[in-house]
């Protein structure tokens, strides 16, 4: 025996092992196993190729069972082989098994090679796939996509869709979740759609999809942010991702005028004021009938205002509340100011003042002289005209004194007249005849 020889042969059966096990793959020592792993390997690979996927499923078949650790390659390959084969086949109960097989081939993958972040999602959805109208199995993919987003931190959002599309239907099927959990997921995977399309994805026909089945479910109404929502904000005050919930599904539902939406409200002006904030927060104080808190509220909006017109808006409101609480000097300066930072609402603020004079008549007269009494009316007329008023004015007119009662307190037409009392204004005497 050439000694040589043999020890160069068995230096090349060794290497050639090595590269076998580098390379990832484990043929059987036994050689008749390894010459048939070999040959189903490469028979099963041509059919793929060839795309004769049903007949690629029987080579294959006998490697998953035999050497089921030969390459990874067998599962890779496997799921393409048997999710075309359940396409190819018109017997549904071989339709089912080719993509049982599927789900199966993922499983026995992550056991093998322990690398299931890098394929979970398409695990998740083949099952989606296959059994989103399987109420019995449709909870499997469900637990593949969460734990997609457990091992990732997110989804792919072309997969958002059916991750809640599933959801929805076991939802209608068994109930599986409170609205509060319905809501949390909906909202976290909002918040993928939306960091998609920040990123420039087009991700417009799954967020309608989103709201489409979020409707669907008939969750969420005025009375559900109520009573289900509020009362777990008010044991948990601190509850920022709730009240934003609350806050958003409140704007959405338009329901501005529970409790829940102002606590939310409040939470979110507290965190980040703003002049819309501090606004729709005046207003529900408003409708409340508490002035003082309106009143701060709106005094708030105006040093957040970002333009005159917001500003304009907050000293008007401020002059109404004034108004109510019988600052009517505070309330007058208040809405003139508004008229100065927005001409469009001039008639709006002199129709307003007019209106404050016609109606201190009683509070301003001291019955010494009827015509200095009467001078309001003539200062309310002449508000009425900045406003543009013809009605009120001649309601205004039809108070001035007589041209008897003006002769009759030796008077004249024409001379002026201060008004006194908190309007402040001096006028030209007229007669309302």
């Amino acid at each position: 025996m050439n000694i040589k020889s043999t020890i160069l042969g068995l230096s090349a059966l060794l290497l050639a092992g090595m590269v076998q096990a580098q390379d990832g793959w484990n043929f059987p020592t036994d050689p008749a196993k390894e010459a048939k792993a070999r040959e189903l390997n490469a028979a099963y690979t041509d059919y793929m190729q060839s795309e004769q996927y049903v007949e690629a499923t029987k080579p294959l078949h006998w490697l998953l069972v035999n050497v089921p650790e030969l390459n990874e390659s067998l599962y890779i390959n496997g799921t393409k082989i048997y999710d075309a084969a359940s396409k190819a086949t018109t017997d549904e109960a071989q339709t089912r098994i080719y993509q049982d097989s599927v789900i199966v081939l993922y499983e026995k993958r992550g056991e093998l090679y322990n690398n299931e972040k890098n394929w979970i999602e398409n695990k998740a959805y083949y099952g989606y796939t296959y059994y989103k109208d399987d109420q019995d199995k449709l909870k499997e993919p469900i637990a593949d996509f969460e734990k997609s987003m457990e091992l990732n931190g997110t989804l792919s959002s072309n997969l958002v869709a059916a991750y809640f599309n599933l959801v929805y239907r076991n939802y209608a099927y068994h109930e599986a979740y409170t609205g509060e959990e319905i809501l949390s997921i909906h909202d976290k995977l909002q918040a993928i759609l939306d960091k998609a399309a920040a990123e420039g994805d087009d991700v417009s026909s799954a967020k309608s999809n989103l709201e489409q089945l979020l409707i669907a479910m008939e969750l969420i109404d005025c009375d559900f942010i109520e009573n289900k929502m509020g009362p777990k904000l008010a044991a948990d005050p601190t509850n920022e991702a709730l009240a934003d919930q609350i806050f958003k599904y409140s704007v959405q539902y338009k329901c501005f005028s529970s409790n829940a939406f102002l606590q939310a409200l409040e939470m979110k002006h507290a965190k980040e004021p703003s002049f819309s904030t501090s606004q729709v927060i005046a207003m529900r104080y408003m409708q409340e009938d508490n002035a003082a808190k309106a009143e701060q509220m709106w005094t708030q909006a105006l040093s957040l205002a970002e333009n005159s017109s917001q500003k304009a808006e907050s000293q008007m409101e401020l002059s109404k509340i004034y108004a109510k609480q019988g600052k009517k000097s505070a309330a007058r300066s208040a809405a003139k100011e508004a008229a100065n930072l927005d001409s469009s609402i001039t008639a709006d603020v002199y129709n307003m003042i007019a209106g404050m004079y016609m109606n201190s008549f009683n509070d301003c007269k001291a019955g010494v002289s009827v015509i200095k009494d009467r001078a309001i009316f003539i200062a309310a007329y002449n508000a009425y005209q900045r406003a543009g008023n013809s009605s009120g004015m001649a309601q205004a007119r039809a108070q001035f004194p007589s041209k008897e009662e003006v002769f009759a307190e030796g008077m004249q037409v024409g001379q002026s007249l201060s008004t006194g009392c908190w309007v402040g204004e001096t006028v030209t005497l007229a007669t309302r005849d």
